[in-house]
């Protein structure tokens, strides 16, 4: 007789239930839809409060990502609410690579993902609260594949054009936690990171570029298996429409500030990515980015400039991607914020790691940069 029961479907569930004997289950990762991407998980654990349920996520060799498991730990939650770190373990030479966790849970249910999920119902009541405060304009940008809205929020009197956009992969949740921070400054008369931004620049902010992608559970695609961030090139109604709808909304307002937020797998911190290797590159314009950086990392510890990604070789740039078509196209300062679904290797915070309120509180700093970053340039 099986103590456990195991669900995942809801929204942005992910899972596969391949054995459950006592308390311990055997699992997999389902790909995205008409993808080959697999890392997202989300489900559900009924079981008996106070006993130990052991959790093994198999075939993880084949996972998007195999560098993220190893050093991770999954997070869990209860009330879905307050969002902890399980102990995790992988071992590589079990099932083809297999994560196991390890909880105790208080109550009778347990809630466990890759990283805090951001659900659908969330993002809308983050939409409708941001819509209602004084000065914000809801835009509707398209509508998805599977018939969502994909909405754009807009706020600002001044002529610098910013552009701040989020979950381009929907497995990325980070990137929405962050949004949600962003908007919370943003829509407070009183604070002055707000204001000073609000007075000199447009804001343009789409929270969420993939719901279809976020309520489906994937990790990286749309709902026909596209990965947004590889379309800016040559977005397409049938295969991309919210990279085609984003892409020319920007070519109606023009660009001069842009940052697209993501998470990374495998890295263990905060970190930039530039433009480097667009064909139109300038050292004058990279100058732009690395102050951007720089000041930052000045301004937060969770931030760091030792990890991250490779600079590109000239003029090997990859225009699908869109900090670097964006940066090319409007020949203006745009990067990708990444955060890690680890915690931070030189900023631990055992409880929680990475998390829902760390993603937030980055925000607020993001925006402070930004008001220094244009108070140098002017």
């Amino acid at each position: 007789m099986n103590d456990i029961s195991i669900d995942a479907a809801f929204d942005s569930g992910n899972i596969e239930v391949l054995a459950v004997e006592g308390r311990t289950a055997r699992l997999a990762i389902p790909k995205d839809h008409m993808s080959e991407f697999a890392q997202w998980f989300h489900f559900r654990v009924t079981c008996t409060a106070g006993e130990e349920v052991t959790l093994k996520l198999t075939g993880l060799k084949k996972s998007a990502y195999p560098g993220g498991w190893p050093n991770y730990d999954a997070c869990v939650s209860e009330d879905r609410e307050y969002w902890a770190r399980a102990a995790s373990s992988f071992d590589k030479d079990e099932a083809d690579g297999t994560l196991t966790i390890h909880y105790t849970p208080a109550s009778s249910v347990a809630y466990f993902a890759y990283f805090a999920p951001y659900s659908l119902e969330r993002h809308h009541d983050l939409v409708a609260e941001a819509a209602a405060s004084e000065g914000v304009d809801l835009v509707r940008l398209t509508t998805t594949l599977d018939g969502q809205p994909l909405d754009m929020l807009e706020m600002g009197e001044g002529d610098k054009q910013v552009w701040l956009y989020a979950r381009q992969h929907p497995g990325e949740t980070q990137a929405e936690w962050w949004m949600e921070g962003a908007l919370e400054c943003l829509t407070d008369p009183s604070d002055p990171v707000a204001r000073a931004l609000r007075k000199h620049c447009r804001l343009h902010i789409v929270p969420n570029c993939n719901p279809d992608g976020s309520r489906r559970g994937h990790l990286r695609t749309n709902a026909v298996g596209t990965n947004l961030n590889r379309e800016w090139a040559e977005p397409s109604a049938d295969k991309s429409p919210e990279v085609l709808a984003i892409r020319d909304a920007m070519d109606r307002t023009g660009v001069d500030f842009a940052m697209d937020v993501h998470g990374d797998e495998a890295i263990p911190a905060v970190f930039l990515a530039g433009f480097e290797g667009i064909p139109s590159w300038t050292d004058e314009l990279g100058e732009q980015y690395y102050r951007y950086q720089h000041i930052l990392d000045r301004r937060t510890p969770d931030f760091q400039t030792e990890l991250g990604y490779p600079k590109t070789p000239a003029g090997r740039a990859n225009l699908g991607i869109s900090t670097n078509q964006v940066a090319e196209r409007f020949g203006t300062c745009a990067m990708t914020l990444e955060m890690p679904y680890k915690d931070l290797a030189d900023f631990p915070e055992p409880e929680q790691g990475w998390s829902p309120e760390r993603c937030k509180l980055l925000a607020r700093d993001c925006l402070a940069a930004l008001v220094e970053w244009l108070e140098d340039a002017e």
